[in-house]
């Protein structure tokens, strides 16, 4: 079993115009939002309790999450005063959380067929402090995994920007894809404050602790992060 963390406070600047009027989260791909696609696969995976993040529109997520009444504890983090970025996300939302429990971290506006039960046990075989999903696809910036799918590095091939915290001649490139589990404790291990992003909070901690990763290269996976994506969305969902 499981807890999820999807993030969904995001201001959807991609998807203006329409996030002019409703938030990134209530985008709607086959007439269904992007956010109940999320809630409803992760209670079809038997999770019970989700924590979501608001900051833009944040009333009108909270009044779909009231009409709707989903089967599940859902469970606010409060985000309007300020938009604090994944990793600030995660701690601001600390106290919602069971800490008895692995938290399923998934950015609102990815739509996959990732098994979340295969990736859970892969994730606890590994004892991981955290376990990162990737595939093998073009981008833009990379997360670098040994050949025992251990974090190492990132870049960032438009600048030439370059993290490096293992050596390792041998360091295989990925796409993140925007869904990861960790053990909770991680929350504590952060030492950052405010307003900041998850992956460089990961590759510090990689130092000391096992980042791993989970390969799904043939899974069905989109980033609807833009208006032109919601198209390739609905087809691969009606396919």
């Amino acid at each position: 079993m499981f807890q999820a963390f999807i993030l969904s406070a995001g201001l959807g600047t991609r998807f203006k115009p329409i996030t002019n009027l409703k938030p990134k989260a209530l985008v709607e791909v086959n007439d269904v939002s992007l956010l109940e696609h999320n809630i409803k696969k992760l209670i079809s995976y038997s999770c019970n309790h989700i924590v979501i993040n608001v900051h833009h529109f944040s009333e009108q997520i909270i009044e779909h999450l009231h009409k709707k009444k989903y089967n599940c504890d859902i469970f606010i983090s409060d985000e309007i005063q300020m938009l604090l970025d994944t990793g600030g996300a995660l701690k601001n939302a600390e106290n919602l959380f069971d800490f008895s429990k692995d938290i399923l971290i998934h950015n609102v506006d990815i739509i996959s067929k990732i098994d979340f039960n295969d990736f859970h046990s892969h994730h606890c075989s590994k004892n991981a402090l955290a376990t990162l999903a990737v595939s093998q696809r073009e981008t833009s910036r990379y997360l670098l995994f040994d050949n025992n799918n251990l974090l190492c590095g990132w870049k960032n091939i438009k600048t030439n920007e370059l993290i490096i915290v293992s050596e390792n001649k041998n360091l295989l490139p990925f796409g993140f894809s925007g869904i990861q589990f960790i053990r909770p404790e991680l929350i504590n291990l952060i030492e950052n404050e405010g307003s900041f992003p998850i992956i460089p909070e990961y590759l510090k901690l990689a130092k000391n602790y096992p980042i791993h990763n989970y390969i799904h290269s043939k899974d069905i996976w989109v980033d609807v992060g833009k208006i032109e994506k919601i198209k390739e969305a609905e087809q691969l969902l009606l396919n």
